[in-house]
């Protein structure tokens, strides 16, 4: 019952969250100028009827309620309009053609970064103070520091140009399962999944650490446990407790970073759109995917929350 109260008053606080912050993009984005842009490609009368038609050009008000009203009665999010691909386009179709991209890299890097890096957490703990231990945490310190369009480029430098074991960029198409396709992918997964692991390592380690020196875990092996059985059966399960939880918070932390990183491996997904919108000053497409991102975090910050729970039956949320 206080989960249930809990979860309902997250949600409630959610959507007031998700609201306010919409508004604010949306007064905020609707007080720079529509620039027309007639570069190649584009259409400034097609351009000019748009703005027109949906009434672009009237009170931010009205605008807003228009725009609101829209996505409530037909599910309309808007058209394109100064993007050079996406004139006249439906936002939430070219939306969801973008959409697997972005997803896919996002999954293959979490995959990748969740065994590699809690189990590099595990032998750090296990190996305390010495030199194994020394080496990972350098180098967890190194690809925490280091942000991850340098980590892009050092990797595209290396492993594409230099040696020329993947494309420099996503292969085209749309046969996103293919061998070749997850081969034009490595190198984008690679860039993201270096600082995810180190996130994930230093995590494991430290709560691994604390678990290994508690007064709990020399108790079991005053009982007869060994070392090996005391760490599996104890020393473990409750390290996990804070790690599991977070995955989910680090791969919204991926999702973000992806924006810089799309461009940079020509990666036809969301996070390259929202750059162009906001470059072109595309309004449509700019609400759609900031809502988007926003609503996402909002969601992980409260699967995060109630993981907690699910996973220690001891934690009860909401509970006075």
């Amino acid at each position: 019952m206080y989960m249930f109260k809990y979860i309902m008053k997250r949600i409630g606080l959610m959507f007031l969250s998700f609201f306010i912050i919409m508004t604010i993009c949306f007064v905020l984005i609707k007080m720079l100028p529509i620039v027309i842009t007639t570069g190649i490609g584009q259409d400034a009368n097609l351009q000019e009827e748009i703005i027109k038609a949906r009434g672009y050009r009237d009170p931010i008000i009205q605008q807003y309620f228009n725009y609101i009203w829209r996505i409530i009665s037909r599910g309309d999010f808007g058209m394109g309009i100064t993007m050079p691909e996406c004139v006249g386009k439906p936002v939430w179709e070219a939306f969801i053609t973008r959409l697997p991209p972005t997803i896919l890299i996002n999954v293959y890097s979490t995959l990748f970064a969740v065994p590699i890096g809690i189990l590099l957490g595990i032998y750090a703990a296990l190996r305390k103070n010495k030199i194994q231990d020394h080496v990972i945490s350098t180098l967890v310190i190194v690809f925490i520091s280091v942000p991850s369009y340098v980590t892009a480029s050092v990797i595209q430098y290396v492993l594409c140009y230099k040696l020329k074991l993947f494309p420099l960029t996503m292969k085209e198409g749309y046969d996103y399962f293919s061998w070749t396709m997850f081969v034009s992918l490595v190198p984008c997964i690679l860039a993201m999944s270096a600082g995810s692991i180190a996130g994930y390592a230093r995590g494991t380690r430290a709560e691994l650490t604390e678990v290994l020196t508690s007064e709990y875990l020399l108790l079991a092996r005053t009982k007869g446990l060994t070392k090996r059985q005391a760490i599996f059966r104890h020393a473990l399960r409750n390290a996990m407790v804070p790690i599991f939880p977070s995955i989910i918070g680090e791969f919204i932390s991926v999702l973000s970073g992806s924006l810089i990183l799309e461009s940079i491996f020509g990666i036809p997904g969301v996070g390259k759109m929202y750059l162009a919108s906001i470059q072109s000053l595309d309004y449509d497409f700019f609400m759609l995917l900031s809502g988007f991102y926003c609503l996402v975090g909002l969601i992980a910050g409260i699967v995060v929350d109630i993981s907690y729970g699910l996973i220690d039956p001891r934690i009860r949320m909401g509970a006075k």
